[in-house]
């Protein structure tokens, strides 16, 4: 049985879906299995934060998504490719991307590592560690199929921002929840809260 992630990369680009973002975290934030995270934001996802969730400015991101201070949440910046998840060395468990745009996507599949967030893709598939990228677009146009294949290919796992229904969500921020514990469970990381399909 795979061991239990304890120290996550966590990354959002700049795809509509920062709720999705925002239910990640809390939820990582209020596992206590898990004891890091290094949260990485790129300046696109900065402006979708802006638009769909109304955080401002780049420093306290992770205050403000959370409501209050987190003790195991490190921000990282995009520009540094200095940081620990840009090493092998360094223990990440598995890396999530939501949302991961296509852009992000393009670039991981043809590694390409120009910021830290693709950097850190790129470690978590030469190392052979988890890489989970939720790609979010609609249409999909040939271009983005062939990546997903490419990515896929490389040992990532294609997770599509697609939440479910069956459950009857009773508002936006229970369907990004239970997207994002199912996204955890994948890794390994079930939680208690999430939605189980149980016969009559």
């Amino acid at each position: 049985m795979p061991e239990i992630p304890h120290n996550l990369t966590i990354a959002a680009t700049g795809a509509s879906g920062a709720i999705f973002a925002r239910e990640l975290l809390r939820a990582v934030e209020a596992d206590p299995r898990i004891t890091i995270i290094n949260f990485i934001v790129s300046d696109n996802a900065l402006r979708v934060f802006a638009e769909e969730l109304q955080i401002r400015g780049r420093n306290n991101v992770v205050t403000q998504l959370l409501g209050s201070k987190s003790l195991k949440i490190q921000q990282q910046g995009n520009s540094d490719i200095g940081a620990n998840v840009a090493s092998g060395s360094y223990p990440t468990d598995a890396m999530i991307v939501l949302p991961c745009s296509m852009g992000t996507l393009a670039r991981v599949a043809n590694g390409l590592a120009g910021n830290l967030i693709e950097r850190a893709a790129d470690v978590c598939l030469k190392e052979k560690r988890q890489l989970v990228l939720c790609v979010r677009e609609t249409p999909l146009n040939k271009i983005h199929i062939r990546n997903m294949y490419r990515a896929a290919d490389a040992g990532a796992t294609m997770y599509p921002l697609i939440p479910t229904f069956y459950n009857l969500p009773q508002s936006l921020e229970e369907m990004a929840r239970q997207f994002a514990y199912r996204v955890l469970a994948h890794i390994g990381l079930r939680q208690e809260e999430a939605y189980r399909w149980k016969d009559d």
